[in-house]
């Protein structure tokens, strides 16, 4: 049986990493991303060189229709998703008194939402493409509270606890579920820049989205539950065990007030 692996937000960053590791091992794609974000070329790219089958659609997932014309697409063209990988977000902004309301509900439905949605939609398929696996892009912003991190850091605890639940519920159905939580990716020019703005500590967290990919679609094909990838994100996981919150919020701030007003910190 020929089988996909679904990505979103597959055109740029961490998907487009995920897409061209998947491609590496011989998996056909699905790959869905926004209008006018390169996805056509890059799907060309992939088949041409990589010799796999490549389908790609463009779409806004902060809106439910999206996720239902996915699986449209899906159904009409018989295709057999063996791996979904929700990967589309919407990263912070800044303080929750400066934001739109307009895109705090587009955070939470590009970031809840949609991964929601799309693996229910998709399940009755991944359950005969089985055995098969779902990997969801968390974010180790999920554990911490951090300051213009407070709507991105809860959709991203929504995603890991909801993937943890869901892993024994399709246990049964030889789906397996696997969570990723990243630190910062160099994906993008700004912040890669941004990256540089941080502690010392901080910026050895950093890792490139390459080498990230390889590790979350190993994470994935070994049935993982859930992973930190990177050992200084994984000594910062435990060290938050036990230092007390006065502490953490002290290093919390001062890694804070090394950006300027109005500016994105780095995606963890």
């Amino acid at each position: 049986m020929r089988t996909f692996t679904l990505i979103t937000g597959a055109s740029q960053g961490f998907g487009k990493a995920m897409a061209l590791e998947c491609a590496q091992r011989k998996m056909n794609l699905l790959l869905i991303a926004l209008p006018q974000s390169g996805l056509g070329p890059l799907a060309a790219f992939i088949e041409k060189n990589l010799n796999v089958e490549v389908h790609f659609l463009e779409c806004d997932l902060s809106t439910t229709e999206s996720c239902y014309n996915i699986a449209k697409y899906v159904s009409q063209q018989k295709l057999n998703i063996r791996y979904l990988i929700n990967n589309a977000g919407v990263l912070s902004r800044g303080m929750f008194d400066t934001l739109d309301p307009k895109f705090i509900l587009r955070q939470i439905a590009v970031n809840v939402t949609t991964p929601t949605l799309l693996i229910r939609l998709l399940l009755e398929n991944l359950k005969r493409s089985g055995p098969s696996a779902i990997l969801n892009i968390s974010s180790m912003a999920s554990f911490f509270s951090l300051p213009k991190k407070q709507v991105y850091g809860a959709t991203k605890s929504y995603v890991t606890a909801f993937s943890k639940t869901l892993k024994k519920e399709l246990k049964q159905h030889h789906i397996s579920v696997t969570t990723i939580c990243p630190g910062g990716l160099n994906t993008t020019t700004r912040l890669c820049y941004q990256n540089r703005l941080v502690g010392w500590i901080t910026r050895q967290s950093v890792l490139n989205p390459e080498d990230a990919a390889r590790i979350a679609i190993d994470a994935m094909l070994k049935n993982k539950t859930i992973l930190v990838p990177g050992f200084v994100n994984q000594c910062l996981m435990f060290l938050n065990k036990l230092l007390p919150d006065f502490i953490k919020d002290y290093l919390a701030n001062r890694e804070l007030n090394k950006f300027p007003p109005g500016k994105l910190q780095p995606g963890i």
